[in-house]
């Protein structure tokens, strides 16, 4: 369906813009009035990231006159595969800074303005509240819900994407107009569900791809041109190179946006989310042992089975000593249990120290009592005990 353009045209285009944007203004569908509708337009990109870098190279080269970034981390080496905004002399630079020095060397004539902060339930509303349209990027489901959440309650539209290994997804959540992320996804699935890209890996490129699908939507909503991907969830199959789309409908129940919603207000999205089970907190309470502890096992020779419950290729690149690979879903499909012994201690790891922590309490469940896990995992061992092998 179509909707009328998000913001307002700006006063007036200088000279030098109309010669930035020429072309833009010789589409019809976008002209004098969709390129000043852009440069009165205020954008927050929530993330500087895989999807961040594009949405924000774009969105600044369309001539959106005010580029909101909200990122906290800093940029790694590993980064570079796929945060194109970043380069190699930006390393251990704050994200949100390189990010708005690649900006501003696109185009000078946009106004960025840097929230160098975790977004969180005490900032979000008041982050939000200061701009038109909400980019998300993030690539957590606890952020994913709080940026619903408070553009629901705001009245604000916001572009979503999200990508995985060669898979992504796109859509447009606008409550006023059709559903948000919670019609989708009422539930976030349960911890260790569903691997992250630090786990599970992503294709870089496809965070262009995506990426600049949400760009588009967002050009489309500001200028009222096209039909946005309201109501619709674009999902793109880079191996098969296939675009496919889903109806969503708007969830009469939803507890947000429903007919009689029950979530009024900002939650605890830690805890809805659960970033790790309560039977895996219970499991690893007094069972965890650190870096050193195993180390000592191993100096001192003890009969161990230590097992990495993390994928093949993460055991590629960097693996402990004496380490059997053993993949999580194993485990969780019940085949692993069978090869466990009950007369050898069994000490689990994966990358950081959550899948192990959930294996752990499949393990204690089947009667593993002898059992515990590495807490920090491997990325733990290497900063701790060999330093000179590789982490990602």
């Amino acid at each position: 369906m179509s909707l009328p353009p998000l913001v307002e045209p700006a006063a007036e285009l200088t000279v030098d813009e109309v010669r930035r944007y020429s072309r833009h203004l010789i589409i019809p569908d976008v002209g004098m009035a969709g390129q000043k509708r852009l440069k009165n337009a205020k954008v927050l990109c929530v993330g500087a990231g895989g999807l961040g870098s594009p949405a924000l190279m774009y969105l600044a080269a369309a001539g959106v006159g005010t580029l909101g970034i909200v990122e906290f981390d800093t940029v790694d080496e590993s980064n570079l595969q796929r945060q194109i905004i970043h380069g190699q002399s930006d390393i251990g630079r704050s994200k949100a800074e390189s990010a708005r020095d690649s900006v501003k060397e696109i185009n000078p004539y946009v106004e960025v303005i840097l929230h160098n902060e975790r977004l969180d339930n005490d900032n979000v509303m008041e982050i939000f509240a200061g701009y038109d349209l909400i980019v998300d990027g993030t690539d957590n489901f606890a952020t994913r819900y709080l940026v619903n959440d408070a553009a629901v309650l705001l009245g604000k539209p916001y572009v979503w994407g999200s990508i995985y290994r060669f898979d992504g997804q796109a859509s447009v959540f606008w409550a006023d107009h059709g559903p948000c992320y919670r019609c989708l996804y009422p539930e976030a699935p349960p911890p260790g569900m569903v691997p992250s890209c630090a786990e599970g890996g992503v294709l870089g490129v496809l965070c262009a791809s995506i990426g600049s699908i949400q760009v588009t939507e967002a050009i489309k909503l500001l200028t009222g041109v096209g039909e946005p991907l309201v109501g619709r969830l674009m999902i793109y199959d880079a191996l098969e190179m296939t675009y496919r789309q889903v109806k969503v409908r708007k969830d009469p129940d939803c507890a947000l946006c429903g007919e009689n919603p029950t979530v009024t207000e900002l939650i605890d999205y830690e805890a809805f989310c659960g970033a790790i089970s309560e039977e895996a907190q219970e499991a690893a309470l007094g069972n965890t042992i650190t870096s050193k502890q195993l180390k000592e096992m191993q100096d001192n020779d003890e009969d161990i089975l230590l097992i990495d419950v993390r994928e093949p290729g993460e055991y590629e690149i960097v693996s402990i000593p004496g380490a059997v690979l053993i993949p999580k879903n194993e485990f969780l499909m019940g085949n692993a249990l069978e090869k466990m012994p009950q007369d050898r201690k069994i000490v689990l790891h994966c990358k950081t120290g959550v899948r192990s922590a959930e294996v752990l309490a499949v393990l204690k469940s089947a009667g593993f009592a002898n059992s515990v896990h590495l807490g920090g995992g491997v990325i733990g061992w290497v900063n701790q005990i060999e330093p000179a092998k590789p982490v990602y």
